[in-house]
């Protein structure tokens, strides 16, 4: 077991169950946001995503000041902002904006993928191929534009001229690995959905780790799927809205979180599938104590410093509940070592 507490904080999506308006989706991701800051998350991201019935982040800044507005001390970041759909400049304008509205509040998490289709990705900006090369180069721009140094510059944000926003590199292969390591910053991995170079990527991190004037040592937060209930059957019942979603994404047939049906058998062989069950290796579904057995040997195998825990359950008290007993499995984790 690691000697140290873990952290534990939610990456939200705004899923869109069927028959659910947007408005509500947004009241449900406020509720849920004032919840985990009740429960003792540290963070609560939204991710990106374009171009998808079933989610509903894709104004993610908009989203984050909205969240952060109706919560007090919760950390609120982006998990993430896929950088090559977006201006460099305008980023670190709308991340300034937003940390001095809400200081010391504002997490910056940055990616390379599209967050989307190739079609929608061109809409979003033609020349995102070229861009995607130019990653590494933009979150430079990026640390530019916050810097107080960027003050004579021809080009300059000025919103976010010495403040203070850490950033994230999120990633899911070991490319993000080195990137991360040789930048000096935190890094996400998003074994969640793409948990086949984790253990490959987190050691290529914290082997070419180079401190830096944002991080000392390494910083590690692994996603993990969690859906949590009082007992494994119920948990089970719940789990059919996300893996009939995945199905949806594996097969290009994106719908609406449905909602959840008894376990049946087609689905259960769907769930078993090696194809599937490499993508959910990361898929914690059960009662408390299964769910708590699966977190700590995660933790024991990562060294992960922090877990970033989405939840696809279409019932928003369900899911509520879930991040109840998860926050509950940690706090019991973090006892042992208190």
């Amino acid at each position: 077991m690691s000697m140290k507490n873990t952290s534990y904080s939610v990456l939200e999506l705004a899923t869109v169950g069927q028959g659910f308006e947007h408005k509500t989706v947004f009241e449900n991701s406020v509720k849920l946001a004032q919840n985990a800051e009740k429960l003792g998350y540290n963070r609560f991201w939204l991710a990106e995503h374009h171009n998808m019935v079933s989610i509903a982040s894709s104004a993610t800044t908009v989203l984050m000041g909205h969240i952060a507005g109706n919560t007090n001390t919760i950390k609120i970041g982006s998990g993430g902002i896929m950088l090559p759909n977006h201006s460099a400049l305008l980023i670190a304008e709308q991340f300034g904006t937003l940390a001095h509205l809400y200081p010391g509040r504002i997490d910056m998490g940055l990616g390379r993928a599209p967050g989307t289709d190739q079609a929608t990705a061109y809409a979003i900006r033609p020349d995102r191929v070229q861009a995607v090369y130019k990653f590494p180069e933009e979150i430079e721009n990026i640390q530019r534009y916050f810097s107080k140094d960027n003050q004579n510059a021809k080009v300059r944000a000025t919103v976010a001229e010495g403040v203070e926003v850490p950033i994230y590199i999120l990633g899911s292969s070991t490319d993000s690995a080195h990137l991360a390591a040789k930048k000096g910053l935190p890094y996400v991995f998003a074994s969640h959905f793409a948990p086949t170079q984790l253990f490959e990527a987190l050691a290529i991190y914290r082997n070419e780790f180079q401190p830096s004037a944002f991080l000392d040592e390494p910083y590690v937060v692994a996603g993990i799927n969690v859906i949590a209930a009082d007992t494994h059957e119920e948990a089970e019942t719940l789990s059919t809205s996300s893996i009939r979603m995945m199905i949806g994404v594996m097969t290009g047939q994106i719908d609406y979180l449905q909602k959840p049906i008894p376990m049946n058998q087609e689905l259960r062989a769907i769930s078993q599938n090696p194809a599937f069950e490499r993508m959910h290796k990361y898929a914690f579904v059960g009662d408390k104590e299964s769910i708590k057995k699966r977190t700590e040997d995660f933790i024991e195998q990562t060294g992960a410093d922090e877990l970033m825990v989405a939840s696809h359950i279409y019932d928003p008290q369900d899911r509520i509940k879930s991040y109840q007993l998860f926050a509950e499995v940690m706090q019991e984790i973090n006892a042992v070592l208190a």
